[in-house]
């Protein structure tokens, strides 16, 4: 059955375009850049979010809120049309520089078809979130080939700060101000190892798993794909290995970088396997380099991870210029 395509000038899918589209990043940040801070999922207090603003302030960055960022309706923040509104006011605005997520939990993926992304595409910024913000990073990345970021989010800073965490922070900094950064990977009995290249995508396996088949769903033919996830049953997390294997994502990558596997759960009745031997025995005939263990997700350190940019893995090493 053939499938028929409306043309849309803005809705670009790398599906289509394939591994070698053009990625336009966003400008970095200087003194005096403009920083946004919304709610697009869960509901936060404003004591929550202070400490990352005084962290932007030590940056020498601007600081605004969206209107509706400390707004509630039941565990959300605000009903969708106020969080609709706040992230649509970030992308329009050509004196934002970054957008920057408060924190996760749910609400995202229910606003992404309501947005008008024109403004955006014409004067990127950068995007930045992890955990339920995936199918954001994913759609911006996939849809318009400009790079998100992957990192840290103000619901997370207070502890970091108290707990010395930062590397969380610095990597956010040098990301956003353009620096290149060069993280370790750590040795894990499971990992199978080598060098690779390719644009860097992925994110929650949570969420990855329910974007699949949207708009919104990664290509990852010759790329890096990171995973990491938070709170989930064992079979929960081959269920979803199974259907990202199904839908041919696991097939043609590069690498595959898995991050924190977070506080899993077993039945009375146990799986038998850990998230990460699950994980290995959905890739185990492919012959790309599989590394467990990056400091990336729902952990500490939740080092920055530029999502559509182009990385290298070399010598147990995340490379990004």
């Amino acid at each position: 059955m053939s499938r028929k395509f409306t043309h849309n000038p803005l809705f670009v899918n790398s599906n289509i375009m394939g591994l070698f589209a053009i990625m336009k990043k966003p400008n970095s940040l200087v003194q005096g850049s403009v920083v946004r801070i919304i709610s697009t999922a869960r509901k936060i207090s404003p004591a929550e979010v202070e400490p990352s603003i005084k962290l932007l302030k030590s940056w020498g960055l601007i600081v605004q809120l969206g209107r509706n960022t400390y707004a509630t309706d039941n565990q959300f923040a605000g009903t969708p049309k106020h969080r609709l509104q706040d992230l649509q006011e970030a992308l329009n605005d050509n004196h934002v520089n970054m957008i920057w997520c408060s924190r996760g939990g749910y609400g995202t993926t229910m606003l992404i078809d309501q947005l008008d992304f024109a403004a955006f595409v014409s004067n990127p910024k950068w995007v930045v979130g992890y955990s339920d913000v995936t199918s954001l990073l994913c759609h911006i990345t996939t849809n318009f080939n400009i790079v998100s970021l992957h990192a840290t989010m103000p619901i997370n800073v207070s502890n970091q700060l108290s707990l010395s965490d930062h590397r969380s922070i610095d990597s956010l900094r040098s990301v956003i101000f353009g620096e290149s950064v060069s993280y370790k990977i750590n040795n894990h009995n499971l990992s199978r190892g080598g060098d690779a290249v390719g644009p860097l995508i992925g994110g929650n396996l949570s969420i990855l798993y329910s974007i699949l088949g949207s708009k919104s769903s990664p290509n990852t033919k010759g790329a890096i794909l990171f995973i990491e996830d938070l709170d989930e049953y064992l079979y929960h997390v081959d269920r979803m290995m199974v259907n990202l294997k199904r839908n041919g994502l696991l097939e043609n990558l590069s690498a595959l970088l898995i991050g924190g596997m977070t506080d899993m759960n077993d039945n009375t009745v146990p799986y038998g396997q850990t998230a990460e031997e699950i994980v290995l025995s959905h890739v185990v005939e492919y012959g790309y380099p599989v590394y467990f263990g990056f400091e990336a997700g729902h952990l500490s350190p939740n080092l920055a991870l530029p999502f559509g940019q182009q990385v290298q893995i070399k010598d147990n090493r995340l490379v990004v210029d």
